[in-house]
């Protein structure tokens, strides 16, 4: 089975878009659904915690989820000679850099 050229392109792109997408849903808290595990309870968008801790772990992923998606496809319909040119390093090299991000957003649990 040949994977076709498109392919690469979509998952270079999805996987460097979820982890800047995923960084900027959790900087302003973009969740798509909240998750309330107190009372069971599912909300659309971000809610307020009700009767203990809110979730919004969910509602980051799906929303990084959907961006990301949405612009790997658009990606993956580029002509190629311009696909060619995206650096395949680009799947590991974003996500790397944003883990090292949140590490400096959440050095003050580090340093306790």
């Amino acid at each position: 089975m040949t994977v076709p050229r498109s392919f690469q392109a979509f998952a270079v792109v999805f996987a460097a878009t979820f982890a800047v997408a995923y960084f900027v849903c959790v900087y302003k808290n973009y969740a798509l659904f909240t998750y309330h595990p107190a009372i069971y309870e599912w909300g659309l968008g971000v809610q307020k915690p009700k009767d203990g801790p809110a979730m919004y772990w969910f509602g980051w992923m799906a929303t990084s989820g959907i961006v990301a998606a949405i612009v790997a496809a658009v990606a993956a319909w580029l002509p190629e000679p311009v696909t060619r040119r995206l650096w395949s390093g680009l799947s590991w090299a974003v996500p790397v850099a944003v883990m090292v991000v949140f590490c400096y957003l959440l050095r003050g649990y580090f340093t306790r």
